[in-house]
């Protein structure tokens, strides 16, 4: 690969651009106009802009795109996440203008981008699997009767889903009822496709996922687990690694579950398969998510391997130089999710212009962010604007260091979470690993 060419935006771009200059690989910035000042632009070889504001026309305009990347001599596209990374058509016509897309097939992304589909993949690969409907349901008769041989609860879920988008729990025939329809026309309107499926609830599970690298000659290691536990509506907060709720037998037999995950769909790239952990310990196979992960540092941190270079390394056709026995875990790694946003007011997104920064640093810390002094954070995208991920030789020393970056931690003229995640790490229960997926709503007044 001698150029490639970034499809997205903020810090994950940032992250990719790092990566090829380390590489001795040319970058090509794509931006909308809103976005001419963003770092990625300032850090990469070559800018081209693609449209608006609006994501609908430029970051998600296929078209722009792919021109910026013929006219500039790009012969790869990294999606990093988000926005087109995903979307097997546009890895298509990657495959058809010969453009090499840094992630897997847009065959094995259409396989594993139908849930219920990829559910069926796994339960014929013997990897456990949510109780719940063979496929998408055909109609509420269907739904009803599936609910009824399961149990409730249970989640309707957007067959084409992510992000947390087109998911309902349902406690009874009523309720479900009640929310078919209103499910379906969800996954309608947020992923053009309005087939759902059912499975069984899992009450406060753990989410635990855990990363693979696969490369085009049928190698297939693991990177060890994330717990992506603490969240807010379904979108991760804070992550970590190892997580509390597994031991070495469980976390051996998920990795194994990962990597027969991966065989069974040919799998080649980068990806994360991610579980539910159950208060038994059982896990259960939830989606293969096929592409880089927002929490991909803490994996780095704890293992040594950049995994960026890794995934374009595997794009470009090589194999994989490491064998899984050769794969070290060091130490214990967390990352906290920096967003624009206003906690005290439900939330509420806080684009504007930075007056102040200052970045926490020192042994074991590393921060992922495209922000400067006097950048404007526009309001048209997502409000995470920083990543800061740090490395403890215990769990105790990690949870120490994040409480020393948040504090140290300036950003000013505009709002931030830094003071509510502050509150989660220091909460009782965290410190002591006792939470699970309901932690927020349950100690948290939102």
């Amino acid at each position: 690969m001698n150029k490639i060419l970034i499809a997205n935006r903020g810090e994950i771009a940032v992250r990719i651009i790092r990566a090829c200059k380390e590489m001795n690989i040319k970058t090509v910035a794509v931006y909308s106009e809103v976005d001419k000042d963003a770092l990625h632009t300032k850090l990469a070889d070559e800018a081209v802009c693609i449209g608006p504001a609006d994501s609908k026309k430029s970051y998600l305009n296929t078209k722009n795109i792919i021109e910026a990347a013929l006219i500039t001599g790009a012969d790869s596209i990294h999606p990093g996440f988000g926005f087109l990374s995903e979307n097997s058509q546009f890895a298509k016509i990657c495959e058809e203008s010969n453009i090499k897309f840094i992630g897997p097939t847009s065959n094995v992304i259409e396989l594993l981008g139908n849930k219920s589909n990829a559910k069926s993949i796994m339960k014929e690969a013997g990897v456990p699997i949510i109780p719940g409907s063979d496929g998408s349901i055909k109609g509420l008769k269907d739904a009803i009767y599936i609910s009824k041989k399961i149990g409730y609860p249970i989640l309707l879920k957007a067959a084409a889903g992510g992000g947390g988008k087109g998911i309902r729990i349902v406690n009874s025939e009523d309720e479900l009822e009640k929310n078919y329809n209103i499910v379906k026309q969800e996954a309608k309107n947020s992923f053009n496709d309005d087939e759902i499926y059912i499975e069984k609830f899992i009450e406060n599970p753990r989410h635990v996922e855990i990363q693979i690298l696969a490369d085009e000659f049928g190698n297939v290691v693991h990177l060890g687990e994330r717990d992506c536990s603490i969240q807010r509506k379904n979108q991760k907060m804070i992550e970590e690694t190892p997580s509390t709720a597994i031991d070495d037998r469980l976390r051996n037999k998920m990795g194994e579950a990962a990597i027969k995950a991966a065989k069974a769909t040919g799998y080649s790239s980068l990806g994360t398969v991610e579980f539910l952990v159950d208060k038994n310990k059982n896990f259960y196979f939830m989606e293969m998510n096929t592409r880089i992960q927002v929490e991909h540092p803490i994996t780095e941190m704890r293992t040594g391997i950049d995994m960026v270079k890794e995934q374009i390394k595997i794009a470009a056709g090589e194999k994989l130089k490491f064998k899984q026995k050769e794969v070290k875990f060091e130490g214990h790694s967390i990352e906290c999710r920096i967003n624009a946003e206003n906690p005290s007011k439900h939330f509420r997104p806080s684009p504007g212009k930075i007056t102040g920064l200052n970045l926490p640093g020192g042994n074991g810390i590393r921060i992922d962010t495209a922000i400067y002094e006097g950048y404007t954070i526009p309001s048209s995208y997502d409000s995470m604007i920083m990543k800061i991920i740090v490395l403890g030789n215990t769990r105790n020393e990690a949870i120490a260091k994040m409480k020393r970056a948040l504090e140290e931690l300036v950003i000013e003229g505009i709002d931030t979470n830094r003071d509510f995640l502050f509150e989660i790490i220091t909460h009782p229960d965290f410190i002591r690993g006792n939470f699970d997926t309901d932690f927020i709503n349950s100690n948290f007044t939102i």
